[in-house]
């Protein structure tokens, strides 16, 4: 989307970003108490001192990858949510999946992008450390990468009527929490059951 192009947008998206992922990551810590939760690679021994809006910042900043890739980041993280419901994003992985998926997007969606050393020490981290992180990640995606242009415009459109609302991210009717479940990052739709919609949408019109 032309739109993504713009500065001031990319900086609205990155800052609403960051405001979803550390609501998510903030109920998941409190829901731990109640819930086990699965320890994994991403899982640090304590929080970061750095906030995740900086964070996320510092990666769109030095990463130079695409404006859509922030998106497709986005939406791997949450498939990721969905696929492995026993490892939630929380306060203590948030920053490695981050890295990871902004890293992962932009080997699938630019033609020029930097190594994996690169990306370690934009996050913070060993080479060897986000070497283990990509692959766990891809796995937990059971690689499925692919982005369709319909998922990529509804992550879009999401966070456009999110922003022009001016509403706190994780407040509207969409949001799992209402229900009591573990939340996931977008939760406004399910990938198979909107493809499935429009085939039959398809069949309709022929």
């Amino acid at each position: 989307m032309a739109e993504l192009e713009n500065p001031r947008v990319m900086t609205k998206i990155t800052t609403f970003l960051s405001s979803l992922v550390q609501r998510v990551a903030e109920s998941n810590d409190l829901n731990s108490h109640f819930q086990p939760q699965k320890i994994s690679v991403f899982h640090g021994l304590t929080r970061p001192t750095i906030s995740i809006q900086n964070y996320l910042e510092r990666i769109f900043k030095y990463a130079n990858c695409s404006p859509s890739c922030l998106i497709v980041a986005y939406v791997y993280l949450d498939r990721f949510s969905q696929r492995q419901p026993s490892l939630p994003i929380n306060s203590f992985n948030v920053h490695r999946l981050l890295i990871t998926s902004v890293m992962v997007a932009a080997k699938f969606m630019d033609d020029m992008y930097y190594n994996n050393a690169y990306y370690a020490k934009v996050g913070g981290i060993s080479t060897i450390e986000m070497n283990f992180l990509e692959v766990d990640f891809l796995f937990g995606l059971s690689f499925n990468l692919n982005v369709t242009p319909s998922t990529f415009t509804i992550y879009c459109s999401y966070l456009q009527r999110e922003m022009l609302l001016l509403q706190p991210p994780l407040d509207s009717a969409d949001s799992s929490l209402t229900l009591g479940k573990s939340p996931k990052l977008h939760l406004c739709f399910d990938e198979d059951e909107t493809s499935h919609q429009q085939q039959q949408q398809q069949q309709l019109a022929v």
